[in-house]
């Protein structure tokens, strides 16, 4: 990059609007979708989809929700007009879906498109043609009135062409394509002409599609914008004013959002954004974006795994991981920090209430994701995201007085790998170092009583097997766990029990107990043990063994 190569671009300039209504308005509704994968999507891909694969995608357009999609341009490719036509001769088209084709201004390529559309209920025509001022310039040396004229050229050979159909709904779709090059005012006066020759009416009204066919400025220009016009365009009852946001800024879908404010009733874009250069609008982010603000967005999301697989497989391309709602890590968390006011986040909400949960701006499960995979571990990760697993993938509910000794194994672990850590890992290394450790001492048999001298009073008899060697202990405590420890004192001497907790491994009367146990030895260090058990007590007699074994080893 040159060091004073930005001298070269200009800056686009604000709309002069004195009073801009949008920035005070707020998203109430969806808007109308168009899905335009089939063909702007398609157009991009190293490899166009094959007629199979267009088939398929068509049919998760329509299972999502998806009511207008265009589905090609069958004037320009022959595999386009065989798809339109095979939607049609299969009767493939839901009666509340309606099919859109492009077309450019030129009679052969509008006649062409007709015939694609034979036998179809109800159809939108997208005519288009190019008005900015360096395409004009550059590529077709034409005036203003030149580019004018070709639109309504255009427009009058559609009204010829519907006579000729009487079976059909036609729609008229029109686009100043690369309006966001186009001067404004000159944009309103092609579409009016383009309005006056079509004469709609409120009952059949024309769509005025103003795409950002290269994203040249900041979302709130294009909002001004949009506002200018849907003020300004005569009989705008009569019109339903689409945007088409391209991504060169990175910024479609706040471009989207803005128009929306600003009068726009209807979007196209693709899912996940797929498109010339870096892309159209990503309809799974504008649609979830509604979503989440209380909104529906008349979409269905709730499967969104399935709708990556079928998208990966028509497009061959990939989902990033990071890709907003959809990716593959976008409800993981790897900081400790986040992991923790997650667990913390899940433990407290309550279905009944709004959603807040710290750092998920959606239930997972709304788009048939679990739980399960919101919480990763590698080097960066906690104690709060470690307890996460275990409680979310094996049932152990580890205890604070525990989790800060477990999460240095596993950053241990996670240390020396270089990477993430995976649920198993995690699970294997809880075990070895704390779930019924039987070595040196093994607890061979034991047997509780109630000593006569006071009900409160319980006397253990244990025989343990310790470095090979069979011994009996014997102690009398206010509980098995103290009688116990009591007893064990006779050959391990001067630890004691500081913390203990339990629960169960499930919710039928047959599950297995878990008892955790802190020890404190002689010399004022912790450890830490875990039993398990059908019996309670015996495993918290398992997991006192297991702790005092960790002592001694």
């Amino acid at each position: 990059m040159k060091k004073e190569g930005f001298k070269k671009y200009k800056q686009y300039k604000n709309v002069e609007l004195k009073e801009r209504k949008w920035p005070s308005k707020l998203i109430e509704k969806a808007p109308i979708w168009c899905s335009v994968d089939l063909r702007d999507g398609n157009q991009a891909l190293r490899n166009p989809m094959s007629l199979e694969k267009k088939i398929d995608f068509f049919n998760l357009l329509v299972k999502m929700g998806y009511k207008e999609i265009e589905v090609g341009f069958p004037a320009a490719s022959q595999i386009e007009y065989d798809f339109t036509r095979y939607l049609i001769e299969n009767n493939l088209i839901p009666d509340d879906v309606t099919i859109q084709i492009l077309t450019q201004a030129r009679r052969e390529l509008i006649e062409k498109s007709f015939e694609a559309l034979k036998g179809i209920k109800k159809a939108v025509v997208h005519l288009y043609n190019s008005t900015s001022v360096v395409q004009r310039k550059v590529v077709f040396n034409k005036s203003k009135k030149e580019i004018i004229d070709l639109a309504v050229d255009g427009t009058r050979i559609i009204k010829e062409l519907v006579r000729e159909y009487p079976e059909t709904e036609f729609i008229l779709e029109y686009s100043p394509e690369s309006f966001s090059g186009t001067e404004l005012d000159y944009a309103l006066d092609i579409c009016e002409a383009v309005v006056d020759e079509w004469k709609p009416t409120t009952e059949n009204k024309i769509i005025l599609n103003l795409p950002t066919t290269v994203e040249m400025y900041t979302p709130n220009v294009y909002a001004d914008q949009i506002e200018w016009f849907s003020d300004n365009i005569k009989n705008r009852d009569k019109i339903i004013l689409s945007a088409h946001p391209h991504n060169d800024r990175g910024t479609a879908v706040a471009t989207a959002e803005l128009a929306m404010l600003a009068g726009i009733d209807r979007i196209e874009g693709t899912i996940f954004g797929n498109g010339e250069r870096t892309g159209n609008v990503d309809l799974v982010t504008l649609g979830l974006n509604l979503y989440t603000q209380g909104i529906d967005p008349e979409i269905d999301f709730s499967s969104i795994d399935e709708v990556i697989g079928i998208y990966e497989e028509c497009t061959e391309m990939p989902v990033p991981d990071r890709q907003p709602y959809a990716g593959s890590l976008v409800y993981t968390a790897y900081s400790g920090s986040h992991q923790d006011a997650i667990k913390k986040g899940l433990g407290l909400y309550n279905e009944e209430e709004y959603w807040e949960v710290p750092y998920l701006p959606i239930d997972p499960k709304d788009v048939g994701r679990t739980y399960e995979a919101i919480i990763r571990i590698n080097a960066q990760s906690g104690k709060g995201g470690i307890a996460f697993i275990m409680q979310n993938y094996y049932g152990f509910s580890i205890p604070k007085f525990m989790q800060k000794d477990f999460s240095l194994v596993i950053q241990s672990i996670a240390d020396e790998s270089v990477k993430e850590v995976n649920s198993e890992v995690i699970y294997d290394a809880f075990k070895k170092s704390y779930l019924n450790i039987d070595s040196p001492i093994t607890l061979e048999s034991i047997e509780i009583n109630s000593k006569e001298v006071s009900k409160k009073d319980i006397e253990i008899l244990a025989s343990i097997n310790y470095k090979g060697n069979l011994m009996n202990i014997a102690g009398v405590g206010n509980g098995p766990i103290d009688a116990f420890v009591k007893g064990m004192n006779n050959i391990i001497e001067g630890f004691k029990v500081s913390s203990y907790n339990q629960h169960s491994l499930g919710d039928d009367s047959n599950a297995e107990s878990v008892a955790y146990i802190q020890i404190i030895d002689k010399d004022g260090r912790k450890h830490y043990g875990v039993g398990t058990d059908n019996n309670i007590i015996l495993a918290s007699i398992k997991a006192v063994v297991s702790a005092v074994n960790k002592s001694i080893a």
